[in-house]
């Protein structure tokens, strides 16, 4: 697999459209750290990582709203590997005006937008979510 955020962000996509409850994806700390994101901002319910003969895997609980409205309305990868995308501190982009967010990889880990606007970092902006 050349490219497993983007493995990540297809496996939460496709689950999302067909309205499933739960995907796992397999485990890796920057995937944890993703996933950790979209729960802190309210786009997933929950996620519980999971080892089975000695492969760990990532369970995530995605979340609708009362009549089945999906709360992830969209998900896309910015930065690839054949393409990296690169933001200073004053070009840290705005998703939707500020109603997504755009997860970027600083050198003080993985934060949003509005975090790294607040602490002035740029850094490799992976995704956007809305």
């Amino acid at each position: 697999m050349t490219d497993p955020i983007a493995d990540l962000i297809t496996r939460i996509r496709n689950a999302n459209m067909v309205y499933k409850e739960s995907t796992e994806v397999p485990y890796s700390r920057i995937k944890r750290n993703i996933v950790q994101i979209l729960k802190d901002e309210g786009y997933i319910s929950d996620y519980e990582v999971i080892e089975k003969d000695n492969k760990k895997t990532i369970k995530i609980y995605l979340k609708y709203g009362k009549n089945k409205e999906r709360v992830i309305m969209g998900i896309q990868r910015v930065s690839k590997p054949g393409r990296r995308i690169y933001v200073g501190k004053d070009q840290v982009p705005k998703v939707l005006n500020g109603i997504g967010i755009a997860i970027i990889s600083t050198s003080k880990g993985l934060v949003t937008d509005r975090v790294a606007r607040k602490i002035g970092q740029g850094g490799e902006v992976l995704l956007y979510v809305w």
